[in-house]
């Protein structure tokens, strides 16, 4: 490695990746080599499970805006990828197909995430290969103008509004996904997008959501849509609930309480308590 080159591997962050053809010669200059590379792209990406925020397949060159992959580090799952093209390119005359290095910039903000995808989409323009960036077809900039599907599945709101639809775990912090195997959750929602009828969130074993559920919250954090128990004005349960108590008075047994439009119960409720009165 040269002096002054560092790589930050499993930082939790999006990475923008540069890698070029031999001598930066125009190695992936036809449509073909294009569509290889496309398809090579793909199946590395699912091999290592990383996801592809964007890309662009220049006729010398290569721009990837990606995860970190789930099941190995990002230079293996390079590696891996620049072999499989090399082979599945491979001429009669043989001659090596890339460059033995590649560019690895950290991506820790949304600025810098929306300057690389611009940079990545723009770059068939600068160089003068086509007029508009829908013009190129062997990149990602017309999955994100009209969410058309492409040979690589792209990172963007297109596909986690269709993972949504499925029960598939979308995007975490840092670009890391979690999968759901539960299945989704269909919300009622109203004319501006809020709940209109509480939603039974599926979690997986450590507890954490495993199927998206979206809860309106206030500016102070408090759910602004019902959630499970319905209150009234005053702040008294409008609405069956279930309460716990414990040795020192709360029931330890469950409570149905109906409660009037006072708040003020209006049927009794059964509490089991020990041989000294307590619940």
């Amino acid at each position: 490695m040269p002096w002054g080159l560092k790589r930050f591997q499993e930082a939790r962050c999006l990475h923008f990746i540069t890698f070029s053809c031999y001598q930066r010669e125009p190695l992936l200059g036809t449509p073909h080599a294009r569509d290889i590379f496309e398809q090579t792209l793909e199946q590395t990406r699912r091999w290592y499970g990383f996801r592809i925020v964007g890309y662009v397949v220049m006729p010398e060159h290569v721009h990837l805006l990606m995860t970190e992959p789930e099941r190995a580090q990002v230079s293996v799952a390079l590696q891996m990828l620049k072999q499989n093209a090399a082979h599945r390119l491979r001429t009669p005359e043989g001659g090596l197909l890339w460059l033995p290095r590649y560019y690895d910039f950290n991506v820790r903000s949304e600025e810098k995430r929306i300057e690389k995808l611009r940079y990545i989409h723009r770059n068939p323009v600068r160089r003068g290969l086509v007029r508009n960036p829908e013009d190129w077809a062997w990149s990602s900039f017309r999955h994100y103008v009209s969410g058309v599907e492409g040979v690589v599945e792209i990172e963007s709101r297109w596909t986690a509004r269709k993972r949504e639809l499925v029960g598939v775990g979308l995007v975490g912090e840092g670009g890391s996904f979690r999968k759901s195997t539960s299945p989704p959750c269909r919300i009622k929602r109203d004319k501006d997008g809020a709940p209109s009828a509480p939603c039974r969130i599926q979690r997986d074993e450590d507890g954490a959501p495993s199927a998206p559920c979206r809860i309106q919250r206030d500016k102070d954090g408090a759910p602004s849509a019902p959630c499970r128990i319905q209150r009234d004005e005053d702040g008294a349960p409008s609405a069956p609930c279930r309460i716990q108590r414990d040795k020192d008075g709360a029931p330890s047994a469950p409570c149905r309480i109906q409660r009037d439009e006072d708040g003020a119960p209006s049927a009794p409720c059964r509490i089991q308590r020990d041989e000294d009165g307590a619940p």
